[in-house]
């Protein structure tokens, strides 16, 4: 919603108005000094919806996620959107940030194509929340404002975007021969976890990598599981490796299915805050808290390596992947205490 400002308006004056948190309004105007208003001079405030932006329940794919963020972008001026770096086929992956507080904490899904269910379910935590505090609202009893006033957030709804496409649309024309290779004669894509390059991002990250490489059955480009050729070569993992070197993140949590379960040590590398955090996890979604499996090579396990610093892999909901729509509700109940508990680490 945009204002212009009469003689003697202030921010304060707009708060009142349209009973919105101070806050909010200051950070939908980054560019505007709030105590030197100009008569004439436009002003974004957040709007006041009644219900979420996203409704219904259905597949989320690139297109259907970058109409989200601009929506979200329109009705939240107060969040900032950021392009991290692009896929394989040159779609911008993007970044949400919500908050000015100290603490940072960061979030993705659909790191794995046919996981696209992942990214739905985050903006739909993402949605409760920009609610919430245009609303004055309490989420699960704490105080949405002041969350936003401890945490700055960051999320990347979808790592993958050219493999989530190829899952839910089907190849594109000019890599249909080549992609139906690497998919061993199949024109079915349901089940494919890799980039468009066929390389799984989630194996590309310098944790361990070479032992990885050694244990995964794929030796060349695969639907699924192949590491690629050398850490971080797909510019998806890197965009990723680079914007939490950027940030220096307190907590990640990279959401994936399935399971019902959540994966949070690494080789030993993380901290005794770590345990803590999954207890409550435990606690509040009723999943299962596993501190070690055998694996290397991942996003969380790259970040508790180089950072000492809580990071969570979440296998939502349980089954055969891809999940059906009719677990998302189920998910999203789970995902919720997760997301509020980690907002509140």
């Amino acid at each position: 919603m945009e204002v212009v400002v009469r003689s003697g308006d202030t921010l304060s004056y707009y708060s009142h108005l349209y009973k919105l948190p101070l806050d909010l309004i200051v950070d939908s105007n980054p560019k505007v000094k709030p105590n030197d208003l100009k008569p004439g001079e436009t002003i974004y405030l957040p709007e006041r919806m009644p219900t979420p932006l996203i409704t219904g329940i259905s597949s989320c794919d690139y297109k259907r996620l970058v109409k989200i963020i601009n929506d979200f972008k329109r009705v939240y001026p107060f969040i900032t959107v950021n392009t991290i770096g692009t896929s394989v086929l040159g779609n911008p992956i993007h970044e949400i940030r919500i908050g000015t507080g100290a603490k940072k904490i960061h979030m993705n899904a659909s790191f794995h194509a046919n996981e696209w269910i992942t990214t739905m379910v985050l903006m739909c935590l993402v949605n409760q929340y920009l609610l919430a505090l245009t609303n004055g609202a309490l989420m699960k009893g704490s105080t949405a404002l002041n969350l936003y006033q401890e945490v700055e957030l960051s999320i990347v709804p979808m790592v993958n975007p050219d493999g989530v496409d190829l899952v839910l649309n089907g190849p594109p024309s000019h890599l249909k021969e080549e992609i139906i290779r690497i998919n061993e004669g199949s024109d079915d894509f349901v089940h494919w976890k890799a980039n468009i390059n066929g390389i799984d991002l989630n194996n590309q990250f310098p944790a361990n990598w070479d032992i990885c490489k050694q244990n995964k059955q794929p030796k060349a480009p695969a639907p699924r599981d192949f590491p690629g050729s050398a850490p971080l070569t797909e510019p998806e993992a890197a965009a990723m490796a680079e914007l939490v070197r950027k940030n220096s993140f307190d907590c990640v949590l990279a959401f994936h299915t399935q399971g019902k379960e959540f994966y949070w040590g690494y080789e030993g590398h993380e901290p005794p805050e770590s345990e803590k955090l999954a207890k409550e996890f435990e606690k509040v979604s009723g999943y299962q808290a596993i501190q070690y499996v055998n694996s290397h090579a991942g996003f969380k396990d790259w970040f508790i390596q180089e950072f000492k610093r809580p990071g969570f892999t979440l296998e939502l909901g349980k089954g055969i992947n891809p999940l059906p729509l009719s677990q998302f509700l189920e998910i999203l109940k789970s995902a919720e205490g997760i997301f509020l508990a980690a907002l509140k680490y």
